[in-house]
């Protein structure tokens, strides 16, 4: 797993406004990166469930107007993560979290 691809996908995947997440990986990626956007306070470090269980919280709350941002939205709406947790994906949240280009897929 490399992390500049997980942003990368998951980047592309909102610019586009096609596909859906595919993995953990992408999935922890994806809820730094709402976090940073809507703003939601969901801690680093939660299990894959729990992680599913804040962003269910926050979700639904959240009404961008920008359609990268509904795109991601929806998807992260829809995935529903494995019980599989590795420390990699923190690091992926995080950086979601902290984002500083946002919609650019290569920095």
């Amino acid at each position: 797993m490399v992390p500049s691809i997980v942003r990368q996908s998951v980047i592309l995947k909102c610019l586009r406004q096609k596909s859906a997440l595919l993995g953990n990986y992408e999935y922890y990626y994806a809820a730094g990166l709402f976090a940073r956007l809507s703003g939601a306070q969901i801690p680093s470090g939660l299990a894959p469930k729990d992680l599913a269980a804040a962003l269910a919280e926050g979700l639904p709350g959240y009404a961008p107007e920008d359609p990268r941002e509904i795109h991601l939205k929806n998807k992260l709406a829809e995935f529903h993560p494995d019980d599989k947790k590795e420390a990699v994906m923190d690091d992926l949240f995080r950086q979601g979290l902290q984002e500083t280009h946002v919609w650019q897929v290569e920095i």
